[in-house]
C-alpha cells in the first residue's frame, strides 16, 4: 500500500467520527494525528495534554506552540499518577498507570465536550515494543488511527515535513519517569533532577539524549548526531551533571525503544 493510500485510509477513518479528542504531546506522531483530525473534523477535533511532574516544562510550552500553529484548541488536564502507589513502585507497568490516568482524564473532557471518541498517536513500529500504555488504551477503547491506517515513523515525518511543521525532525522523546530504572520508586525529586540535567544539556546544544538516573551515577545516552559534539565538551557536560547531584557519568549510545531491554523505556 502506498504512502498516499495510507493517508487516504486515515482520512476515511476520521471522517466517519463525529468528533475526536487527541492525546497530544507535541511530538511528530501526535502532531500529524492532530493535523489529520482537524482536517477531517474541524473544531470537533480537540487536543488534550496531561500536565504532571513527568512532563518537562519545556515540552509543555512546545506542545502549546505546536497546537497553536495548527489552529487547534488544546485542553490541559492535570493528572495525579504520582499519588498512585502502583505508579510510584515502578515495577514494569508504570506506563499503564500513566496512560490510564491520561485516558481517564480525557474521558471526563469528552463528557464535557460531548465527544465520545479518544485517540492516541500509536504508529506501526510501536507494535514491536512492549508498551503497557497500549493496554490502557484498549481498556478505554482509545483509537489508534495512525497504526490502523498502516502509518509508520517515516510516513509521519514525511507528512510533517511536507506540511512545513518543525516537529518533523524532532527526536523521539519519552516522559521523565522513563529515565528511572524499573524497581526504583518514582518521586518528584528524581523527576526534577532528571529534568534539570537534560534541560542543561540541551542548552549546550545537544538534542537527542537521555539522562538515566542510576542513583549517584548518570547514564548519559546520546544519539549519533550528538555523540561527537558531547565528547568534545566532556568536561563541561560532566560538570553540569555533577552540579545536579551525579558523582559519575556512564557514556552510552542511545538505543531506540524497540531494540532496548523491556526494563528501560
Amino acid at each position: 500500500m502506498s504512502y498516499e493510500h495510507r493517508f487516504s485510509n486515515l482520512r476515511k477513518q476520521l471522517r466517519g467520527l463525529d468528533g475526536l479528542l487527541v492525546a497530544f504531546s507535541g511530538g511528530v506522531d501526535s502532531t500529524v494525528l492532530l493535523w489529520a483530525a482537524l482536517d477531517a473534523l474541524g473544531p470537533r477535533a480537540v487536543a488534550v495534554i496531561a500536565d504532571s511532574p513527568s512532563l518537562p516544562r519545556a515540552e509543555l510550552t512546545a506542545a502549546r506552540d505546536v497546537a497553536k500553529s495548527l489552529g487547534a484548541r488544546l485542553v490541559i488536564v492535570t493528572t495525579h499518577e504520582l499519588e498512585q502507589e502502583a505508579y510510584r513502585a515502578n515495577t514494569g507497568d508504570r506506563c499503564f498507570h500513566c496512560k490510564n490516568a491520561l485516558f481517564a482524564a480525557m474521558a471526563i473532557v469528552g463528557r464535557k465536550e460531548s465527544i465520545s471518541h479518544l485517540a492516541f498517536g500509536e504508529i506501526v513500529e510501536d507494535h514491536l515494543d512492549d508498551r503497557p500504555g497500549a493496554r490502557a488504551a484498549a481498556h478505554w477503547n482509545v483509537l489508534a488511527p495512525l497504526s490502523a491506517a498502516g502509518l509508520g515513523k517515516e510516513d509521519v515525518r514525511r507528512k510533517a515535513r511536507e506540511l512545513g511543521l518543525d516537529v518533523w525532525a524532532k527526536p523521539a522523546s519519552a516522559c521523565l519517569a522513563s529515565r528511572i530504572p524499573v524497581g526504583t520508586h518514582v518521586t518528584s525529586l528524581l523527576l526534577g533532577q532528571v529534568e534539570r540535567a537534560e534541560a542543561g544539556l540541551r542548552r549546550l546544544g545537544l538534542r537527542e539524549l537521555r539522562v538515566r538516573h542510576l542513583g549517584r551515577e548518570a547514564r548519559l545516552e546520546l544519539g549519533p548526531q550528538d555523540w561527537a559534539q558531547a565528547r568534545s565538551m566532556q568536561a563541561t557536560v560532566e560538570q553540569h551533571l555533577a552540579a545536579e547531584g551525579f558523582d559519575s557519568v556512564e557514556w552510552a549510545r542511545y538505543v531506540p525503544a524497540h531494540l532496548r531491554s523491556p526494563a528501560v523505556s
